[in-house]
């Protein structure tokens, strides 16, 4: 009610958003990490900006039904395993717990409503123009705002000067698989489900089938992943990659690596899942109370109507750009999922950015080799720049440094020792080339590792950096040290 309120009252001082025709000189369609950033930024470097989005919220994918809520229900279901088979080791008795599967999902829906509202809130500070509606292309500087419910009422033209596409991405379909986000789900229906199936099976061991194959593993759903290739985790690397498929099978996960789905069929309340072994050809049938299809994602470009300005596209359905986002017209720019790169929220955010300040300056700058990605399963897993078998294929002479967890005074006080810090680094250099880290708080601690990237910094540069003690991060600086001499404390 509140965001609602606030929307009511946003829309009715706005005239330019009740215009049938406006100017902008700059107008962002898409209100995800990537538009709304962009939209915030090229407002604050003084140019009259709107931003266009149809969900009815703002933040994209990853806000409504991504990143936001996932961690929401990783998060809970942590503390809720936590409580029952480790509270105990802990010294604290606690009884009777239970899960409320209503007030857990209204406790997910809560942050969602929160943080959407907040950036209305962050639009009308600084100024942005929000536009309610589906945009699409009308001419090289025109822009149509069609009405949907509980937007604009009735179509509005803008013309821009700069026009920034930022649509994202949608869930990738499987052929021949029917998605009624009931029994056959993506990644959006798992988020909502009314009851905790006994059987879950997932198509898909990357980032996505993983974390939610976790959520309900912690309420006690028996989860099976299929996975077309031989290991899970797609870009991790490959040591990081066992280690975390032994964590996640002691979690109780069943996995079946090098596997082909043929089919999958809705009886009721149950799903048959027709696979196949990729090396033996061998046939089973699983069945399951509810699939998980989550196979990635997709460029996301329904009802924009870049056709009819003759934007590019390539293979893979992206938006072509040059490495000033530019697209065939200079004066339209292209960012996020909706083209090249990791499909990352972070890394649309930084593309915002750049874009609005190279409309300003004519400068702006996003170093892809340095964009981290981080799993929230338990325990998380963390990496950013190479990985040994990206430097073996490319032929770089190369070290590694490792720290286990067990070795780790905070991550033992803790009881939470499992995984172990990696670092490589030029065999000549010693220049950093990419950490991984699985084990606790990993996402938090590759920020570290992310800036010492950046400035090309040694391991013996973090080595010699005083690490407050006892910390998880100590580990981070005990792996640099282990990759150029030898650690102290293992």
């Amino acid at each position: 009610m509140l965001r609602n309120s606030v929307q009511r009252s946003f829309f009715s001082t706005s005239a330019a958003a009740l215009a049938k025709t406006a100017k902008h000189d700059v107008v962002v369609i898409g209100g995800g990490p990537g538009g709304y950033v962009a939209a915030i930024k090229a407002a604050q470097l003084g140019f009259n900006t709107a931003c266009i989005e149809k969900r009815g919220t703002l933040g994209g994918t990853c806000l409504n039904v991504g990143c936001i809520p996932s961690k929401a229900l990783l998060n809970n279901t942590h503390l809720y395993h936590q409580i029952q088979h480790d509270s105990a080791n802990r010294g604290i008795i606690v009884d009777n717990v239970k899960m409320d599967i209503v007030k857990f999902q209204a406790a997910k829906d809560k942050v969602v409503k929160e943080l959407t509202g907040g950036i209305e809130m962050l639009f009308k500070k600084n100024g942005v123009t929000y536009y309610k509606g589906n945009g699409s292309f009308e001419g090289e500087h025109e822009i149509k705002v069609s009405p949907v419910p509980n937007g604009v009422e009735e179509e509005v033209i803008l013309t821009a000067d700069n026009i920034i596409v930022a649509t994202g991405s949608e869930v990738t379909p499987f052929p021949g698989i029917t998605i009624d986000e009931e029994r056959i789900v993506s990644s959006t229906g798992i988020l909502s489900l009314k009851e905790i199936p006994k059987k879950l099976a997932i198509i898909g061991g990357g980032i996505i089938g993983l974390e939610m194959g976790s959520v309900y593993a912690r309420l006690g759903s028996e989860v099976t992943i299929v996975e077309f290739q031989p290991a899970i985790g797609a870009s991790m690397d490959d040591e990081v990659a066992k280690a975390t498929q032994k964590f996640l099978t002691k979690q109780g996960f069943k996995f079946k690596t090098s596997t082909k789905v043929l089919g999958a069929t809705r009886n009721g309340d149950t799903v048959s899942v027709e696979v196949e072994g990729v090396k033996n050809g061998k046939k089973e049938t699983l069945e399951a109370d509810v699939l998980l299809v989550a196979i990635g994602r997709r460029p996301y470009v329904q009802g924009l109507n870049a056709e009819k300005i003759g934007l590019d596209v390539d293979k893979r359905g992206r938006l072509v750009i040059d490495n000033n986002f530019n697209t065939k017209f200079p004066h339209i720019k292209v960012i996020g999922d909706v083209t090249f790169g990791p499909m990352l929220a972070h890394k649309a955010e930084e593309e915002g950015v750049a874009a609005a300040e190279i409309i300003k300056t004519g400068h702006g700058h996003v170093n892809y080799a340095n964009i981290p990605s981080v799993m929230y399963s338990h325990p998380e897993v963390a990496w950013v720049g190479k990985t040994e078998q990206e430097l073996k294929q490319e032929g770089i002479k190369y070290k590694s440094g490792k720290f286990p967890f067990i070795a780790n005074s905070r991550a033992k006080t803790n009881l939470d020792t499992d995984g172990f810090v990696k670092v490589l680094i030029d065999a000549e250099s010693e220049r950093i080339l990419g950490a991984h880290i699985i084990g606790p708080n990993a996402g938090e601690m590759i920020a570290e590792a992310g800036l010492a990237l950046e400035y090309g910094a040694s391991a013996e540069d973090v080595a010699r950096v005083c690490h407050a003690h006892p910390t998880l991060s100590e580990a981070f600086k005990e792996a640099n040290l282990a990759a150029f001499s030898k650690s102290i404390n293992f």
